[in-house]
């Protein structure tokens, strides 16, 4: 009995600095557990879209409806991510890969049109390598090119949505975007939080910024020089 009394003081002790600041607190404890209770709900509401979708997807892509990748999370430490599959597999006659606005299947480009290939990555914040809200996680490659500014987005957990995806998403710059991803690590907030859901609400019903300037995707990112 008095060692659980004793470790309870603690864990509130270790709570008070934080408690000061609710940012803070809000950050390291509340916004954890939002991510898992909204991730779960929505994929309960979700489950029919979720099934028809995967259906509709493993038919235009030969029975595989998703695309894993490892990606880099918080702290670099690398994990899954999980989307739907929008571009099929097809090569041209080099062996290499077509470009990514001929892979795009008609199903896949409604699905990204309105963003939902992201929806599967609601398991990922379940199991706590994602938020709903944070800088993108982004190929693991590019761990090395990034500046000590830029690798400070690793510093929370990547997000399905941020600062940077409300604000341009693929048409801006790489630099813009990591800029715009340090800015979100060192204002977290809840009230941010809810600004940037109600950005992306409106930013998917108006399916903007899906493509970059130049491609059906965004470029990738090749340093600094």
């Amino acid at each position: 009995m008095a060692q659980g009394k004793v470790k309870w003081e603690r864990v509130l002790l270790s709570l008070l600095p934080q408690i000061r600041n609710p940012d803070t607190l809000y950050k390291n404890f509340f916004k954890p557990l939002i991510d898992k209770l909204v991730a779960f709900t929505v994929l309960l509401i979700a489950s029919p879209i979720l099934f028809i979708l995967t259906i509709a997807l493993g038919m235009a892509n030969h029975g595989k409806p998703f695309f894993f990748q490892l990606r880099p999370g918080k702290g670099g430490k690398i994990f899954k991510v999980l989307k739907f599959k929008t571009m099929n597999d097809l090569r041209g006659p080099d062996g290499e890969l077509l470009s990514d606005a001929e892979r795009i299947t008609p199903v896949g480009r409604f699905v990204r049109k309105t963003s939902m290939d992201e929806l599967p990555q609601l398991f990922n914040v379940l199991k706590g390598d994602m938020s709903l809200i944070g800088p993108r996680p982004l190929l693991v490659e590019y761990l090395p090119r990034y500046n000590a500014v830029q690798a400070r987005r690793h510093e929370v957990r990547p997000g399905i949505t941020g600062w940077a995806q409300v604000n341009g998403r693929n048409r801006l710059d790489w630099i813009t975007r990591f800029e715009m991803d340090v800015w979100y690590v060192d204002q977290i907030s809840f009230m941010l939080d809810m600004k940037i859901v109600w950005m992306t609400i409106h930013k998917v019903t108006k399916a903007a910024d899906i493509n970059s300037t130049t491609s059906a995707t965004m470029e990738k990112f090749m340093g600094n020089d």
